[in-house]
């Protein structure tokens, strides 16, 4: 995500290297690559340019340092200014009440039956809430059975009337369902059009009226760049939502949306889709998206997401397994599996710093990991437990099983027993002591 737009602020801060000091003319030159930056990503033209007067005057306003140079100034700067732009802080969704209440609203398309899904599996497996879903779309039977679905794949209960055809009927009779069932969230999900019209307008703010929501939120294909924010536009001028949520920001090379929104609308994004998986969905942090637009990387997500698949006690017995050099191909098939529930790979990639750069135009699949499991899953419970008696002809069979070449089965192993002695080697505090000093003495730059 963002990669035109991380490419485009590395190149306008490369007209500060190797500059001693900043100056009237470094700064304009430098703004006016960033000003090009952010409207070649879709951002709005006004918003662009007062943010780049907003960055000029504090470039110049502060001395630099001697132990910063002028392009890490002009970083720093450009980084304050774009969580700012973004919202500052992470806005919270209000779901509390009795029962907390949440409105769908946007296009058709824009993705938000799939995130009333997303959300209820969040406010579900994040929150201890006991969601019910509702089917407000009386125009698109696809959507009310789309949402019977996901509700039946996430364990959440789905509240539905195909023979009612006001969307305010269905929505209070479901708020007294959930009364009377312990739900304590109620997600709306309610139709959406083509395009922005008088009737679905209309709809939406009855709907609103009767029900009365604690938290309203707009969904939007971040994809559309500005037709997003012209969209977010007219409907908070409407009905006046308490947030955004940005689908598809996976796909979203330019990021003007979310560049944009905030500035416009001046409504907090709360939500971003990344994924089509039912788990696929982060809270918005501006800091962090100011991190990856600027190259940094996002290491504090990049940590919530493997402390969500971290099990303490499993870590304990595999620590020990490593101690005692006990480590088998079995603990290192449950180490991928934890891996691939973290989410995308390359995603996890551009999530430490410096590897965005490094991982552009480099496809990974999301089943990057397959041919290894095929690999691993042919051999033997022998085999796994002690891959020292894995000879020729037992790779030939692990070959043929898994359907490689017997190159990919001897390049695994090589792997698999290097990974291991590192390992072993790591889980001994003086080896790690010793490796580090080699390390500084060696003059390794940036130990």
């Amino acid at each position: 995500m963002f990669e035109n737009l991380t490419e485009k602020f590395e190149k306008a801060f490369k007209v500060l290297k190797g500059q001693g000091q900043i100056s009237e003319i470094n700064v304009a030159e430098t703004l006016k690559e960033v000003r090009r930056a952010l409207l070649d990503a879709d951002v709005n033209f006004k918003t662009a340019k007062d943010f780049t007067n907003t960055v000029k005057e504090k470039a110049l306003g502060r001395d630099v340092l001697t132990a910063v140079s002028p392009g890490q100034l002009m970083t720093k700067i450009c980084h304050e200014e774009l969580v700012e732009l973004m919202g500052g802080n992470e806005a919270q969704i209000n779901f509390q009440g009795n029962p907390g209440v949440i409105l769908m609203s946007g296009l058709q398309g824009s993705g938000k039956t799939t995130f009333s899904g997303k959300l209820a599996n969040y406010l579900k497996n994040k929150k201890g809430k006991n969601p019910l879903l509702v089917a407000c779309d009386v125009y698109r039977p696809a959507a009310i059975d789309q949402l019977h679905v996901l509700g039946e794949q996430l364990g959440v209960a789905v509240f539905s009337n195909k023979e009612e055809k006001n969307p305010v009927a269905i929505a209070e009779a479901a708020i007294k369902h959930a009364k009377s069932n312990g739900h304590n969230v109620v997600i709306v999900d309610t139709a959406g059009r083509l395009a922005v019209d008088e009737q679905m307008m209309e709809e939406i703010a009855k709907v609103k009226a009767a029900i009365r929501p604690t938290e309203t939120l707009f969904v939007v294909d971040a994809m559309t760049g500005q037709d997003a924010v012209n969209t977010a536009k007219a409907f908070n001028d409407r009905i006046d939502f308490d947030g955004v949520v940005l689908t598809k920001l996976d796909g979203d090379t330019r990021g003007g949306a979310a560049l944009s929104i905030k500035a416009i609308v001046d409504k907090p994004i709360k939500f971003v889709g990344t994924g089509e998986k039912m788990d696929a969905l982060d809270v918005f942090y501006p800091k962090r998206m100011a991190d990856r637009i600027l190259g940094m990387g996002d290491v504090v997500s990049l940590v919530e997401r493997a402390q969500e698949q971290y099990d303490e006690q499993e870590a304990r017995k595999l620590q020990k397994k490593i101690q005692k050099n006990q480590f088998d191909f079995n603990d290192f098939l449950a180490q991928l599996q934890q891996i691939k529930k973290m989410g995308n790979v390359k995603d996890l990639m551009g999530m430490i710093p410096g590897m965005s750069k490094a991982m552009k135009g480099v496809e990974i699949e999301d089943d990057a990991f397959k041919h290894v499991e095929a690999i691993i899953q042919s051999m033997t419970p022998l085999e796994r437990e002690n891959p020292d008696v894995i000879n020729g002809s037992r790779k030939k069979r692990i070959a043929n099983g898994s359907g490689r070449d017997i190159q990919e089965v001897n390049k695994l192993i090589k792997q698999f027993g290097e990974t291991k002695k590192m390992m072993k080697l790591m889980s001994n505090k003086k080896n790690m002591m010793n490796m580090m000093r080699q390390m500084k003495g060696s003059g390794m730059p940036g130990f």
